[in-house]
Parts: C-alpha cells; structure tokens; sequence
C-alpha cells in the first residue's frame, strides 16, 4: 500500500476510492477520534505512574510518562487500555531502578519488546532481568476493574470524586477535579448529520471507554449513535479488550453492515479492522493522527502496516465521502 496526500490532512492509497462506494455502515473509536484525549487520559497516567512510585515504591524522580512513551507502548498494539499502559509504565520504572538503569532508555528497550499481547509481554520481558513481585502484589493488576488498588488509584484521578463516587458507589480518596474535564470534543452536530445522510442510522461507537465516561464528554451527542450496537469495553470482560474483534463484529452484524467503515486512532484499532475482515466483515480501517503528538510518526507507522486511509481528523470524513 502506498498512502500519497490527496488534500491537506487527507492520505490514501489510490486504490480506496471505489471500495468506499460500497460502505454502508461507520463505527468510530473514542479517545483521540471522537474526544481529544492528551490533556486527560494521557495526563492521568504519568501522574498515576508518579503517584504510585512515590507512595508504593518510594521513588521519587520518576520520569514524565509523555506521549514518546504512551505512542511507543500504543504502537505495539496491546496497550488500548490506559491502565494497562499504566503499569507497564510502572513495573519498567521500578525494574529500572533495581537494575541501577537509566529510565528513560531502559523503558523504550522495555517497548522494543512488547507486542500484542500487551502487559503479558512486559511481564515475560522484565522477568528475565529482575524481580518485579514486590510491586506487582501491591498493585494486584489486572484482577478486577475497581477492586484492585492501580484502577481505583487511576480512575480516581480521572474522574474526580463526584464521577468516581457516582460510577462506583465508592468515595475518592483525592479532593482534586478528574482530569475528564479536559477532555476535548472534536465531534460535532454538523459531522453527525453529514454521515447520516449518507449511513442514516448505521453509525455506531466500539470503544475502549465505558458508556457513563462516554457520555459525560460527549453529551447529548452520543445519542446520535446505534448504542444497541454500541460497545463499550471497560464495562464488559477483560478478554473483550482490542484488539479482540468480538465487539466490532458484533457492531457490524447488529447494524447488518455488508461494509463498513472503522475510524481509529491505534495499532489496536487497526488489527482489530484486520481481524475483522478476516473474519468475513469487510472492514475499511481509517486511521486519524491530529491528536497525536507526532502525526507524521503516526502516519508512516499505519503506511508500513497496510493502512489505506488516513485523515488529521474526523471533520475530513465528508470530503472523503463526497458528503459535502
């Protein structure tokens, strides 16, 4: 596949423009598709990273946990859950500091190792070097969602106390805003009416998000959406994470989608596409990097896996469709 630019923010393989006439049906991803995450989820996990190193580990001069980090973990398609980058992030550190490394290099030799099957990669990798179990019986992750103290410790700091504390019927143990609130909507009323007339309702969210966390940034706009034949991963099973395609398959079949269109923002997104198709659903993954720190990287990083569509943003969906 060769992605040349056709408009600004706008690169295909010229072979995709036909194929599109046949799309009948549009799933999107959230975070950094729907919702600009970098000044809320990304900023939760180097403070989580922080907050847990100094008060589980007494470390004190932990690195910033940027967007270098967070897209390299990402790139390797088994980080879509922010908690699960999280401690990754965490036991690299911790593992850094036993073996006297430097953090910064030592955790991107940790990335040039992990793959797909995400935190279990890690695990495998540093296991061969040093003895992490101190830290990982702390934190008792995965386990289950809010019953082990590195999810509660995150969602805290994301949500803020009166979210944490409507979500999970448990009181916060921070006083702060959730970092939620800074979350930025790039979707809007206008883009929704565009894909309607031309996908009416067949437009549907497969994301790694829960419904109640998506609904408090979206608003009244995520009712613009198939939520029947919506999923939200963080409040189903952990096998169900991406990129696992059960959840975009079940999309695809509950709207009847001969072919359709998936719009993400990661390696995860991707494979899951991949998967799906291989599955017997045609599925056309659209790749967005606007809200990536480094949109070129992003870019040449989905060129080299076969990706045939790539936009700096949602709003490029209609000329891309001929909608406008």
């Amino acid at each position: 596949m060769m992605l040349t630019k056709k408009q600004p923010g706008i690169y295909m393989d010229d072979s995709i423009s036909d194929d599109f006439i046949s799309a009948d049906g549009i799933i999107f991803d959230c975070d950094g598709v729907l919702i600009d995450i970098t000044k809320s989820y990304d900023l939760s996990i180097d403070k989580t990273v922080k907050y847990v190193l100094e008060n589980f580990s007494q470390i004190t001069d932990s690195i910033e946990i940027d967007s270098k980090i967070i897209d390299g973990f990402k790139s390797s398609g088994g980080f879509n859950d922010e908690v699960d980058l999280t401690y990754a992030s965490i036991i690299s550190l911790v593992a850094a500091k036993k073996l006297h490394k430097n953090q910064h290099e030592f955790i991107f030799d940790v990335i040039s190792h992990a793959d797909s099957s995400g935190i279990l990669s890690v695990e495998n990798y540093l296991d061969k070097l040093v003895d992490t179990s101190d830290i990982k019986n702390k934190l008792a992750f995965p386990g289950i969602r809010n019953e082990n103290p590195l999810s509660r410790i995150f969602d805290q700091i994301f949500y803020g106390p009166e979210l944490y504390s409507k979500l999970f019927k448990q009181k916060s143990q921070f006083s702060e805003n959730g970092l939620i609130d800074n979350d930025v909507v790039i979707l809007n009323e206008f883009l929704i009416k565009k894909l309607q007339k031309r996908f009416s309702s067949k437009i549907s969210i497969v994301s790694g998000r829960g419904i109640e966390s998506v609904r408090y940034s979206l608003k009244s706009l995520l009712d613009k959406f198939d939520l029947k034949n919506s999923a939200f991963l963080e409040d189903e099973q952990r096998e169900l994470a991406k990129p696992n395609p059960e959840s975009l398959v079940r999309s695809i079949k509950g709207m009847k989608c001969n072919h359709c269109i998936y719009v993400g923002d990661s390696m995860e997104d991707f494979i899951m596409a991949k998967k799906a198709t291989n599955l017997g659903h045609k599925t056309t993954f659209c790749g967005i990097i606007g809200t990536s720190k480094n949109p070129q990287e992003k870019m040449e990083l989905f060129q080299q896996s076969g990706a045939m569509l790539v936009l700096e943003s949602i709003n490029l969906l209609p000329k891309v469709l001929n909608l406008e």
